[in-house]
């Protein structure tokens, strides 16, 4: 059941100050020798019995507002579909290449070619318009992972960083270690309500030191996040990653972080991208794995009855202004 709190309790000690139109005033008093000779007026009594009570209420409304009465903020259990992840987007400078592997046909304009950026943004606001329920957060990485959005609900946010990652050019060097430990430091603290993942989107890979794999190793195990790694091909050239084993001689730095993540204990999965369709068709997969049942809280804020109090006794001293106006004070 919700009750009632005020953040200023103190005010009403003042409450009984809506008792002072009770008191009987000298001015009201009018001077008449006699009253016998005073036709009755029921009129006017009940008009002295209405001030009083409009005035009493204009006294506890006031009051009633300096106190601030409310019913307090609270978080509220809500039951869903899907997942908590955390969007983790290379923004390196080589992400501002054109994605389309095939050669450009004669006659092919040169602005039907896309960045790897722009077809990754455009995946990943389908991907949030999807689930406006779920959590999301935004890390961008290059040098140094950048923590754009934590997890929210508000998609908003997240969208209006995944339009901020556009602006500029990131530099050429690439930490992604870095940039992974952010995204799974993202869910320290938070309770464990249902299916969580990690969204990495990149168009290069990695050799990660000893320290920084088994940091992400354990971090993903303690946190039960799944991984799923989109991998954007630069080229024809590029290895195929849906095509290595995990018992490779990892040369390429794509591959060698590929064998690292195949060999974690936690849910790992591999998407290839190499047009605009295979990276909306990567997404969508992603979206069909994670749809599972998630607790999720929402916080509901503060409800003030402040104002309704102050307005109740503006009216109430309307009405007392109307009733003045009438009143006989005095003898002409």
């Amino acid at each position: 059941m919700t009750s009632i709190e005020f953040t200023h309790p103190l005010a009403l000690l003042l409450l009984p100050l809506a008792l002072l139109p009770l008191l009987r005033r000298r001015r009201d008093a009018l001077p008449f020798p006699w009253l016998g000779l005073l036709p009755v007026d029921p009129l006017g009594s009940v008009l002295q019995r209405l001030w009083q009570a409009l005035a009493m209420l204009t006294l506890a409304a006031i009051v009633l507002g300096l106190s601030a009465p409310g019913i307090k903020a609270a978080q509220i259990e809500l039951i869903g579909r899907g997942a908590e992840i955390a969007i983790l987007l290379d923004r390196s400078s080589s992400m501002d290449a054109a994605i389309r592997v095939h050669q450009r046909t004669v006659g092919e304009s040169s602005a039907a070619l896309q960045s790897k950026n722009d077809v990754a943004r455009q995946a990943l606001t389908w991907l949030l318009q999807q689930r406006p329920k779920n959590r999301f957060s935004l890390t961008l990485f290059n040098v140094a992972p950048i923590r754009v959005a934590p997890f929210t609900d508000d998609i908003a946010m997240v969208q209006a960083g995944l339009d901020a990652s556009d602006v500029g050019r990131g530099p050429s060097d690439t930490k992604m270690g870095l940039g992974i430990l952010a995204a799974i430091e993202g869910f320290e603290g938070r309770s464990y309500s249902g299916s969580r993942a990690i969204l990495l989107v990149s168009d290069g890979g990695a050799r990660l030191d000893k320290p920084i794999r088994e940091r992400i190793k354990q971090g993903l195990a303690r946190h039960r996040i799944a991984l799923y790694f989109i991998y954007i091909r630069s080229s024809k050239n590029s290895p195929n990653l849906e095509l290595v084993g995990t018992d490779v001689d990892a040369r390429v730095e794509e591959v060698a972080l590929h064998v690292f993540f195949a060999g974690l204990d936690s849910e790992y999965r591999v998407f290839q991208a190499e047009d605009p369709d295979s990276m909306a068709r990567a997404v969508a997969q992603i979206d069909q794995l994670q749809n599972l049942p998630l607790i999720y809280r929402q916080r509901v804020p503060r409800i003030d009855y402040s104002r309704y109090c102050f307005a109740a006794a503006l009216g109430c001293g309307l009405m007392l202004a109307g009733l003045g106006a009438v009143r006989l004070e005095r003898l002409a």
